[in-house]
């Protein structure tokens, strides 16, 4: 498969897990600057065909469509960080709650671990302007997930199937500490027991076999 078909399929299992639905994208770098998916492309039906090159500045080199209006986004970042090789930014349900009502992400089983702690932009614009790409990027500074107020929240990666295995993490993690409030205050990792998860589960073998489980999924429905 090429990194389109990567990206299109990214788009696709995120939409059938209901962390995108007619809005949200993702990227991967690439020499000319960046692949994104066109901005009016159904997320779920997405394919390489629904795939466009673009420059930072966000000047269309291949495609069919024009890339959603926040490419500014995926620009800033990557001109910021050139470990970083893919972005996914989605207005997930249970991380966006915990924005709206000021509570902080705590990591509250294994997987959730590896994204904490998670920085907030304190606000709910969109990204889709270079200075708002800047706050961004200040906001997160090397950390590999953020949250904006009342918004969504966004991933990065040395790969796609990173970025996308981090943003199912962060949703999950905060969907349980939702939960888990409604009984009493969640337990939260130690900093101890944060860096013994993350030695255990930052590994390509994990994140891959987490991609392989949605893509079976989405295969299955």
């Amino acid at each position: 498969m090429t990194d389109k078909d990567d990206l299109a399929l990214c788009l696709r299992m995120l939409e059938h897990q209901g962390i995108i639905d007619y809005n949200g994208h993702a990227s991967i770098r690439c020499d000319a600057g960046m692949f994104i998916n066109i901005g009016d492309a159904q997320r779920s039906r997405m394919t390489a065909d629904d795939i466009c090159t673009i420059d930072f500045d966000g000047n269309l080199i291949e495609g069919k469509g024009k890339p959603p209006l926040e490419f500014h986004l995926h620009a800033g970042i990557y001109k910021a960080r050139p470990d970083v090789k893919a972005i996914v930014h989605a207005h997930p349900q249970w991380s966006t709650y915990l924005t709206m009502t000021g509570q902080d992400y705590m990591p509250v089983f294994a997987q959730g671990t590896l994204v904490h702690p998670v920085p907030v932009l304190d606000t709910p614009d969109s990204i889709n302007s270079p200075e708002m790409s800047v706050r961004l990027v200040e906001c997160m500074a090397d950390r590999p997930a953020g949250l904006m107020k009342s918004h969504g929240a966004v991933t990065v990666g040395a790969s796609i199937t990173e970025a996308f295995v981090l943003i199912n993490y962060l949703e999950e993690n905060a969907r349980r500490q939702y939960m888990a409030m409604q009984l009493g205050i969640p337990y939260a990792f130690s900093p101890a027991e944060s860096a013994a998860a993350y030695k255990k589960l930052w590994t390509a073998g994990l994140f891959q076999r987490t991609w392989n489980h949605f893509a079976a999924k989405l295969e299955d429905s």
